[in-house]
């Protein structure tokens, strides 16, 4: 293909990541509407509880074993070491949660304690498999593994809620995804065991230990909320929660991507001390990670209620106002995300904990008051704080090594073109009633046409962008535009 490989490996990551998503969207609406929000919100634990212990697991020898072995030296001793070493924490943590299961009362009465205890060995052989491979650079392998990993997962749990397994079925079809995902990149492996030292090891530590205090506030981020929401509340409001926060990463499609692409590139570049390279990359990336995720806060702004009870029930409607704080955690992620793999790409991982530890420190003070107070719009509010918070830092912390900028003429025009846009949807809801889901649908569809158009009359820098890659992908590009 004639297309560079930043480009064709986001265009396979955002692939990928549209298409698992979509699948789960239509799995999770299938869900709500059998077995309802009590039972999805228990398997919500379940995947929680499971990022916890897998966390402890990982140790951030998972970062670690990526960026060393995507330097280029010593990549096969790197990729022993970490072997060891994951095995290893995989025993300790699996050993945790023994320890700790007179006290998870939510997992032993749903039963899917030992379907957690399985995902975490199965698990180990995935991590080790899947960043390795990714750690040599072979993006697109690593996100066809997680579109592979989602298919057999959904194919299984629906298989299973079909027979009437519940929860354990949810639970199974997870372990079942996580396996075959893990011999999917086993098959594209290319290191191999050799000997190592005690600098490799070394090494690996010295990157893990502050990846790990990241990894850990990243998960107070992503669980924290979940799991104070199941002990002050209950499993029905666990499920309208994570259903709310399922349907605002819609937005968060090209950010994950790009995110995922741009780390063992920017890694590369920060080897060889070519900071130029990585100030204009990240300029890019927070422009076509907004280019999305304005137009979905404005649009879910809009039609978020309706979308929630239509696609999973008048159960999940509830959650509209949590949805609303929610896009705008979206938006906040982007610059988040995207610094903070900067700081970790550049070898500034202990940079990249500190502005983190701060920000989960008051995330989870936020979630103790307001969760009991307010419930899942608390829990949402504490978020919402708490990443902007996190961005503000990251910022700073990054400025010391590059000029962090914005696009601003790039991104006027997506705000300018995703406020037109909702000037339409809104007249169109006032004239056409949003009573079924296929009205609605069809402002989803108009407010989208609306809006790209609208924006590739008066950006011909994204217009030229996305014309040459449509020409290089031999994709048609009308002439009208």
């Amino acid at each position: 293909m004639r297309i560079d490989p930043v480009q064709r490996q986001s265009l396979i990551s955002l692939g990928s990541t549209i298409g698992l998503t979509a699948i789960g969207f239509l799995s999770t609406m299938y869900f709500a509407h059998t077995v309802g929000p009590s039972i999805l919100g228990a398997y919500f634990l379940f995947v929680a509880y499971f990022s916890v212990f897998n966390l402890i697991g990982d140790g951030g020898f998972g970062g670690a074993a990526v960026k060393r072995i995507s330097e280029g030296e010593d990549q096969n001793a790197y990729f022993t070491a970490f072997l060891l070493l994951r095995v290893m924490l995989m025993a300790v943590s699996v050993g945790f949660l023994l320890v700790a299961r007179p006290y998870l009362t939510d997992l032993t009465s749903s039963g899917v304690f030992p379907w957690l205890v399985l995902a975490l060995v199965v698990s180990t052989f995935t991590n080790i498999a899947s960043n390795s491979v990714y750690g040599r650079g072979m993006v697109g392998v690593n996100q066809i593994s997680s579109l592979i990993d989602n298919l057999t997962r959904i194919v299984v749990q629906v298989v299973a809620i079909i027979l009437g397994y519940g929860v354990a079925g949810l639970a199974g079809g997870f372990v079942a995804g996580l396996l075959v995902s893990g011999i999917f990149n086993f098959r594209f492996l290319d290191l191999s065991p050799a000997p190592f030292g005690r600098s490799h090891i070394s090494s690996l530590f010295a990157f893990s230990f502050w990846t790990f205090l990241s990894a850990s506030g990243y998960l107070v981020f992503s669980y924290a909320d979940t799991i104070m929401i199941g002990h002050f509340m209950t499993e029905t409001d666990v499920g309208i929660y994570r259903v709310a926060l399922q349907l605002t990463s819609i937005a968060t499609f090209v950010t994950i991507a790009l995110h995922t692409t741009l780390y063992p590139k920017v890694s590369y570049w920060g080897k060889r001390d070519d900071l130029s390279s990585v100030e204009g990359a990240l300029a890019r990336a927070f422009t076509y990670s907004l280019l999305l995720a304005v137009p979905v806060l404005v649009g879910g702004w809009i039609l978020g209620e309706r979308l929630l009870y239509f696609f999973y029930g008048a159960s999940f409607a509830t959650g509209a106002g949590a949805l609303a704080i929610l896009l705008l955690v979206q938006v906040a992620s982007v610059f988040m995300f995207l610094q903070t793999m900067c700081l970790n790409a550049l070898d500034r991982p202990k940079d990249s904990f500190r502005v983190t530890a701060v920000a989960v420190a008051a995330n989870i003070g936020l979630n103790l008051f307001l969760i009991p107070a307010y419930g899942i719009v608390g829990a949402s509010a504490a978020t919402l704080v708490t990443m902007v918070l996190n961005a503000a830092l990251a910022n700073r912390a990054l400025s010391r090594s590059i000029r962090v900028r914005i696009e601003p003429r790039a991104v006027g025009n997506i705000v300018f073109a995703a406020l037109a846009m909702a000037a339409v949807v809104v007249g169109y809801s006032y004239i056409i009633p949003l009573t079924n889901v296929f009205i609605v649908l069809g402002a989803v569809a108009l407010g989208g046409l609306i809006y790209i158009l609208l924006l590739l009359r008066i950006d011909r820098g994204i217009h030229d962008e996305l014309k040459d890659l449509a020409g290089k992908l031999g994709l048609p590009w009308p002439s009208s535009l």
